[in-house]
């Protein structure tokens, strides 16, 4: 396993073809080195006592130990793992951790490849296979490149006006694949080793282009990412973990990659161009039970710190507020728990139930912005106000400061500044801003969850039920 230097000595030494605000950087800019440091955690802790059994796994292809975060899950506990590990590492960089990007989609098209091989005669996994220990050996960073830019969302991808509006195959070669097209909304892409690339929706024959899954390196030949930054801030002498994490969020622009046989894991297959996408953000929608309670987690940790320090903690409505997002965060939590116990063994991987994890996700999603309400009734209106923390460490205006932002006598003023300055972090930055949205649209909206449970779950079982209750039906419906 890499260390966190490694990984990123690895990442400095690629071709530079980010471009950010304009113009093309490496990836050793100070741009980039909020969501670099997010990354490093999963290296960082695999040693730690906390982490160190839920970090690392033993991998079913080599018997070798791996990060969890390049496995391909086996069992109930390994998805539990997975769940737990998340929202322990999540709270300890304000947020999304990210590298379940690419866990998650070596987990979707193991299975997609495998079932693909099985009805065409295909040689995917074996491929799929061979690539993945490479991947456990050299413990890569990946970001899944789902979400095409879709173009007019009233088509299907091969009617487009425009071609390009969905990634596709351009050229088949005896050596491999050229492909076109552009992939948006794509966490962390700038700081990984590998894109792994998957279809975004359902494929029918006549969009058998478009039906093509692969991986590249991140800096290969004719891919151009480009960009959005967030980082917070923190000027110097007022250190804190929370002000050293940020984000990137990505267009990945494929000018006619080139991919050889070896990395391509579908290609024409529509079907399994389909189960691809459809696992990949099952198994994703699975980690965001883990990444949305622990988000929750640091608004209820804010939320009663500055309740506390206001001397309003044991107030009916506060304690009301405190509940509400704990259920929120531990209603989440439990979908999780039950997708990974109700879930499916299959011949290479084990699958999460369908409407547990979906359920789930879309909870997390529709109480997103009702969390940051919550956050923003208990701490006021003070962290969108709240002075510049140089102003604060100015020797000036410090004292002064202090003396009029100073709550609970036996709490210290800088404790409560401090608290304020967390809160005003999530409420009022740009990276807050870019969490909120990634809150309910990551993973998919909620309304691709209702479309999932909608498709998965047994309607019609419940009519039986209410059926029988009333008589239409004279025995007793089928558990």
């Amino acid at each position: 396993m890499r260390t966190a230097e490694e990984y990123k000595a690895d990442l400095y030494k690629m071709k530079p073809n980010v471009y950010i605000r304009g113009k093309r950087v490496s990836r050793n800019s100070t741009e980039l080195s909020g969501g670099l440091n997010v990354i490093s955690k999963t290296f960082e802790l695999v040693d730690h006592e906390y982490f160190k059994d839920l970090l690392t796994a033993h991998s079913h292809l080599t018997g070798k130990k791996i990060n969890r975060f390049t496995h391909i899950n086996q069992s109930v506990e390994d998805l539990m793992k997975k769940q737990e590990l998340t929202r322990k590492i999540c709270r300890l960089v304000g947020g999304c951790i990210q590298r379940c990007m690419g866990c998650d989609a070596i987990n979707g098209l193991a299975v997609a490849t495998y079932y693909c091989d099985q009805e065409h005669g295909t040689d995917y996994y074996r491929r799929f296979v061979e690539y993945v220990k490479d991947f456990q050996e050299r413990d890569f960073v990946a970001a899944c490149a789902q979400t095409d830019v879709k173009g007019d969302r009233s088509k299907r991808p091969h009617e487009q006006d425009d071609p390009d509006m969905y990634v596709r195959v351009v050229e088949k070669r005896s050596d491999g694949i050229v492909v076109r097209g552009a992939k948006n909304c794509i966490t962390m892409a700038a700081i990984a080793d590998e894109i792994l690339v998957v279809p975004t929706r359902a494929m029918t024959e006549k969009d058998k282009d478009y039906s093509v899954a692969f991986a590249v390196p991140a800096d290969a030949d004719g891919i151009k990412i480009v960009s959005r930054t967030t980082k917070l801030r923190a000027p110097e002498g007022f250190e804190m973990p929370q002000s050293e994490i940020g984000d990137d969020e990505n267009l990945i622009i494929f000018d006619d990659v080139f991919v050889p046989w070896e990395r391509v894991f579908i290609c024409e297959e529509n079907r399994y161009a389909t189960l691809a996408a459809h696992l990949f953000a099952l198994f994703h929608r699975h980690s965001y039970t883990g990444c949305k309670p622990a988000s929750t987690d640091i608004m209820i940790g804010f939320g009663a710190l500055i309740s506390d320090f206001n001397g309003v903690y044991d107030r009916p409505n506060v304690r009301e507020r405190l509940v509400e997002l704990a259920a929120t965060a531990e209603l989440v939590y439990a979908a999780g728990v039950a997708s990974a116990i109700f879930g499916r063994k299959t011949p290479v991987a084990f699958i999460p139930n369908e409407v547990y994890a979906n359920i789930g996700r879309r909870h997390a999603g529709l109480n997103y912005y009702r969390e940051l309400e919550i956050l923003a009734e208990l701490s006021g209106g003070l962290p969108a106000c709240l002075p510049f923390a140089e102003d604060y460490l100015n020797p000036e205006l410090r004292p002064l400061i202090e003396k009029y932002i100073k709550r609970r006598k036996d709490v210290p003023a800088e404790h409560v500044y401090r608290c304020l300055y967390g809160i005003s972090n999530i409420l009022c930055s740009s990276l807050g801003g870019v969490q909120a949205v990634a809150g309910v649209h990551g993973g998919g909206s909620p309304v691709m969850e209702e479309i999932m449970v909608w498709r998965s779950y047994d309607f019609e079982k419940r009519k039986e039920i209410a059926k029988y209750l009333v008589g239409i039906l004279k025995e007793i419906p089928p558990p």
